[in-house]
């Protein structure tokens, strides 16, 4: 892919977990084709009005409206995007990883030219759940004012998607031998790993999804590929088969 190429905006995926209000759909479409982008996933929506703004606050994106598609749970959304970046306001132990949507675009660029990548954004009266953050391989915040740090969602779905537009010609796609892996994969190794961990003994199962957490952390920013994961799983797995025909002592 030559440097300049706008085509890899094609391999992002805009995800709105739980909205709220349908205007703010609209508004998310109208920002995305300012900026090429037109993948739109709406995961679990909670619409409280009668959905008539979407087409109105869309202007001339109603084609990404209708192109639009919903799913009823956040992991549906992801399940084929090796990448994840979640959107947080919030500060927190496994919220700390964050950049900027500029110190991250040229990186999140270079990934998206070896798999899809999902821009996550949280439900409008509270954001992203723990849960859902734990689903993230990256976390962006965007640096506004302290006194005031809302934004509508609509804003940041354009601040996001601006930087990465603007990104484009700032990179060199990378070769890499092995497909990324998505998120599916992912979330797989991350149940195989919990089983091993209870099995060896390596955590208590009070501590475990603490633990977890961590984990999440470790892989999110070294698994990237599907041998990668091929070769953790493969770990795991002879790690709980040791330890059950490990010796008995009489």
């Amino acid at each position: 892919m030559a440097m300049g190429d706008a085509s890899v905006l094609n391999n992002f995926r805009i995800v709105l977990v739980g909205t709220l209000y349908s205007g703010n759909v609209g508004s998310v479409c109208r920002a995305m084709a300012n900026m090429g982008f037109h993948d739109l996933v709406l995961a679990a929506p909670r619409i409280c009005d009668d959905g008539t703004d979407a087409e109105r606050m869309a202007v001339h994106a109603t084609d990404l409206l209708a192109n639009s598609r919903v799913v009823e749970t956040f992991e549906e959304a992801i399940a084929d995007c090796a990448f994840v970046v979640g959107t947080t306001a919030r500060g927190g132990l496994y919220r700390q990883h964050v950049k900027s949507p500029r110190e991250l675009a040229p990186s999140l660029l270079q990934l998206a030219a070896n798999g899809k990548v999902a821009l996550v954004f949280g439900r409008e009266d509270k954001g992203l759940s723990n849960e859902e953050i734990m689903r993230c391989t990256h976390l962006i915040r965007i640096p506004v004012d302290p006194d005031y740090t809302s934004l509508n969602l609509s804003q940041a779905v354009l601040l996001c998607c601006y930087e990465l537009y603007t990104a484009v010609g700032s990179y060199v796609a990378p070769v890499e031998k092995s497909e990324p892996a998505v998120m599916a994969r992912k979330m797989r190794l991350m149940e195989i790993w919990r089983s091993m961990l209870l099995t060896v003994g390596f955590v208590k199962e009070d501590k475990l999804d603490h633990m977890l957490q961590g984990f999440q952390r470790i892989f999110s920013r070294g698994v990237y590929t599907d041998d990668d994961v091929s070769i953790m799983m493969g770990i795991a797995r002879q790690a709980e088969w040791a330890a059950d025909h490990k010796p008995r002592n009489s």
